[in-house]
């Protein structure tokens, strides 16, 4: 016999002496026909004390949320798929709809995150002997040789380590000389980040749509969006894919535009077998912690030209001279990389091709064992380009269903960048934004990580 139940049109204080009167703290709620109408956890209640209820009020239908139930005679594999992390217990009802049973079963789920760091490699042992060394701050051979072995990776001359991604932007976008009055065009569907530096630099961000099949900036709609002011563009190589630099530089050179790779998402990638970062007139990575490559926080600055290297140096370093001690020339910044985040990046780069690799593994696994859902697009991959996988990145029409079984089963899913020109504090810089608007409300990342269960999630998703 089923001791805790209740009617519905009860009080609350006999809804709490149905659900403490056995351990599992839920009661289940008959109508007057011994219908079964709802559960009521204890979590619940607690729920319904927070938005006002008292014990004497009476509990109303409006009370019960969405239930999952099973009819008499299921199998036990049938009611162990309508369990998952949020729903233990699964009432078992009679043709009638009355409750004769319920089923109970705690999942033990590993938690599955989208994105991880790979420390597994000389990181330590690195970090160690920066820490041993007493150059922990923004001096040290570490920082020396992460600038010259990531730009060597990214074929140009020079690199400059910054404290982040984001200040590597605005770092680059103040070299090249970037400021009040001019125009930047960046594309819709990019973090913020990209927008923010531009803004940091007192220009003007001007926004436009991403072509519909690569998600990378439209060369037409930056075409479209010039004026007299413009005076630079922002490709971002969003998601690993590469942007059409033949023809983004080709529009750059016509009018005389500075160009700014945002290469935050696509260390390695390349177009055309050149090295995304080795295009524009600076090039910007991330190495926050779920990026390709990580030093915790940081980022930098890669270059061909010893003017601007120079340049960046000095206004990363407080605008400090490099001949004359505590002398400054210009307003500059404190953007430095501590040594310890570079001993970090000087292991983590030994590894970044194998790391690459990896992430390809991954996606190829994810489209074996989930493409005959034909519930995902998967990201475009072209000829003339490398694309590298940053997250298992990819666009459904069923989004909210998906996120919320693989939510639900401890599997952590992140929806697309919300575009620019959505956000109120953006719009007014938007020039055009179709194609971005409608991929990034079906675009969805999916964990990328080692020992993703891809039959378990294909399980999962299978009858959506």
């Amino acid at each position: 016999m089923i001791k805790s139940k209740c009617k519905i049109g009860s009080n609350l204080r006999v809804l709490l002496e149905s659900i403490n009167e056995v351990p599992y703290g839920t009661s289940f709620i008959e109508d007057n026909e011994k219908k079964l109408v709802g559960i009521v956890t204890d979590g619940d209640f607690r729920r319904l004390l927070l938005n006002g209820k008292g014990l004497e009020d009476i509990l109303q239908p409006s009370d019960l949320g969405d239930f999952v139930s099973a009819i008499e005679g299921e199998n036990f594999d049938q009611l162990l798929n309508k369990t998952n992390i949020k729903i233990n217990i699964v009432p078992i009802v009679n043709d009638s709809g009355e409750l004769v049973d319920f089923f109970e079963y705690k999942h033990k789920t590993k938690f599955t995150p989208v994105a991880e760091p790979t420390l597994e490699n000389r990181e330590l042992e690195y970090l160690l002997d920066a820490f041993s060394s007493t150059w922990i701050s923004s001096r040290g051979k570490y920082i020396d040789r992460f600038e010259e072995e990531f730009s060597s990776f990214c074929k140009v001359d020079y690199g400059v380590a910054t404290s982040n991604g984001t200040v590597a932007i605005h770092l680059a976008l103040v070299a090249l000389g970037i400021g009040p009055g001019d125009e930047v065009i960046v594309p819709d569907l990019t973090f913020a980040a990209t927008i923010n530096a531009v803004l940091y630099a007192n220009a003007t961000p001007v926004i436009v749509d991403v072509n519909k099949d690569s998600w990378t900036i439209c060369p037409d709609e930056i075409e479209k969006a010039i004026t007299p002011k413009t005076k630079a563009i922002i490709p971002v190589h969003v998601y690993g894919q590469a942007c059409e630099m033949d023809k983004i530089m080709s529009i750059a050179k016509t009018h005389n535009l500075k160009v700014v790779e945002d290469c935050a998402e696509a260390h390695g990638a390349e177009f055309n077998g050149q090295r995304v970062g080795s295009f524009g007139d600076i090039s910007t990575f991330s190495f926050f912690a779920n990026k390709i490559i990580t030093t915790g926080e940081g980022g930098m600055c890669v270059t061909n030209s010893e003017e601007l290297d120079k340049k960046m140096r000095q206004l990363r370093d407080h605008g400090m001279s490099k001949e004359r001690r505590y002398w400054h020339d210009v307003i500059g910044f404190n953007y430095r990389m501590t040594n310890l985040q570079a001993a970090i990046g000087c292991a983590q780069l030994e590894k970044i091709d194998w790391i690459l690799d990896r992430n390809n593994q991954i996606e190829r696994n994810y489209i074996k064992h989930l493409d005959d859902l034909k519930l995902f697009n998967w990201q475009k991959t072209y000829k003339q380009n490398r694309k590298v996988v940053w997250l298992m990145s990819c666009t459904t029409e069923k989004r909210k269903e998906v996120m919320d079984v693989l939510v639900a089963h401890n599997i952590d899913v992140r929806p697309f960048f919300y575009c620019l020109s959505e956000m109120p504090i953006y719009s007014k810089y938007s020039f055009s934004s179709k194609n971005a608007l409608e991929i990034s409300k079906i675009g969805i990342n999916l964990p990328t990580v080692k020992n993703v269960d891809y039959k378990r999630i294909a399980n999962l998703l299978r009858e959506l």
